[in-house]
């Protein structure tokens, strides 16, 4: 019986759910881990094992040849259209947010913010938008009314956003990913709270 090559990922991110999604790679079957971009000193670059940890900025120059896919798990910088162009799938990212619903940085602040009793989160497709690009996978929850970001974050959307990526890679091995835009007669975008501004494009 053919047994089919992996799929080789590149991860871009950083914190704790960098590492959780690290983990889910190394784990899951199917997939194997190409290279690792993360801040200095995070524990995404600290924690990991491999000869192909990058510290700087995401550039193109950073993705192997033959690489499949990018992934990107709380990553705050922009990911560079060739760099998605050197990949043969592109890259996904997860969003904290039922996109189009609450772009930008700060989706949690302004979900706390704005009273939604509804929340959610969403796998997409990057391209040159900041949280613009096609839906591969998306689920919702309850916020409860003491919710702040951080326990939305604990409770809700970190173990939804581990789930929704295995379900997208799963989708991948099966042929069956998906890729549905998203509605921009919905889209709503709101600027940091508590950082910068963002650069266009990228994963939010």
């Amino acid at each position: 019986m053919y047994d089919p090559e992996p799929l080789r990922v590149f991860l871009i991110g950083s914190r704790a759910f960098g590492c959780a999604v690290r983990d889910l790679i190394l784990r899951r079957g199917g997939f194997v881990l190409a290279g690792v971009c993360a801040p200095q000193g995070d524990a995404l670059a600290t924690s990991t094992v491999l000869p192909e940890v990058h510290t700087a900025s995401p550039a193109a120059d950073m993705v192997q040849p033959g690489t499949d896919l990018i992934v990107a798990a709380h990553n705050h910088r922009f990911v560079p259209s060739a760099m998605l162009a050197a990949t043969r799938l592109g890259g996904l990212s997860y969003h904290p947010s039922l996109l189009p619903l609450h772009r930008g940085r700060d989706a949690l602040h302004w979900t706390i913010r704005d009273h939604d009793r509804i929340a959610g989160g969403t796998v997409y497709w990057l391209d040159d938008r900041v949280d613009g690009g096609p839906i591969a996978a998306q689920d919702w929850c309850f916020v409860r009314p003491d919710d702040t970001p951080s326990t939305l974050w604990r409770r809700e959307l970190f173990p939804m956003g581990l789930r929704l990526i295995d379900q997208t890679l799963g989708d991948l091995l099966s042929g069956g990913a998906r890729r549905q835009p998203q509605d921009e007669s919905l889209a709503t975008w709101e600027p940091s709270i508590t950082r910068p501004a963002l650069a266009a494009g990228g994963a939010a």
